[in-house]
C-alpha cells in the first residue's frame, strides 16, 4: 500500500495568488496536491467554460495542470522550487469536461541547478496527455533577480544557496 502525504496548500503563504494552486485565487484552479510514493498527484474536474473544442478541456489548461503538478513534485519530492524552462507536451486523447482527470508527476532526473519531471494526465484509467517539464533550481539571489523583487520568507527554504 502506497503511503499518501497531503502537501500544505499554504506552503507559499496565505497571500500567494498562483493561478494553479493559490487557495484564495477566485479565478484560479485551486489545485491541492498529495505525495503518493515517488509521485505527486492532483485531481481536477474541469467545467463548462474551460473547454477548447466543446466538451474537451482546453489544451492550454492541460499544459497548466502538467506544469503545476511538476512544480509541486519538486516541492513534495525534492523539497525544492524552481522555474519552468521547458515543457514538451504530447496530447494523446481528449480530456473530457465533468470527469475527474488525475495529474501525476515524478522526477526523471535531478542534478545541481536542474531537474526534469515526467507528467501524465490520466482520465478513466487512460493516459490522455504526457509531458516532460524541465526546471532551473536557482539560488534565492538568482530567483529574486528573475522575479525582480525580494522573495517572501516562506519561499526561501525551497531555493538553494548554490548558483544555477
Amino acid at each position: 500500500m502506497t503511503h499518501i502525504t497531503h502537501l500544505d496548500p499554504l506552503t507559499f503563504g496565505e497571500t500567494q495568488t498562483c493561478f494553479g494552486c493559490g487557495p484564495h485565487n477566485e479565478h484560479g484552479l485551486r489545485l491541492k496536491f498529495r505525495r503518493e510514493g515517488d509521485e505527486v498527484v492532483t485531481d481536477y474536474q474541469a467545467t463548462k467554460g474551460q473547454d477548447g473544442p466543446p466538451g474537451i478541456l482546453h489544451g492550454g489548461l492541460q499544459a497548466t495542470l502538467c506544469d503545476e503538478v511538476a512544480g509541486w513534485a519538486l516541492v513534495g519530492l525534492l523539497d525544492r522550487m524552481g522555474f519552468t524552462t521547458s515543457m514538451n507536451i504530447r496530447y494523446l486523447r481528449p480530456v473530457r469536461l465533468a470527469t475527474v482527470v488525475q495529474a501525476r508527476a515524478k522526477v526523471a532526473s535531478h542534478q545541481p541547478g536542474m531537474a526534469t519531471l515526467k507528467v501524465r494526465l490520466v482520465q478513466e484509467d487512460k493516459v490522455c496527455c504526457m509531458a516532460t517539464v524541465s526546471f532551473v533550481l536557482p539560488s534565492v539571489e538568482a530567483a529574486e533577480q528573475t522575479m525582480q523583487q525580494p522573495m517572501e520568507e516562506g519561499w526561501k527554504r525551497l531555493f538553494s544557496d548554490e548558483e544555477s
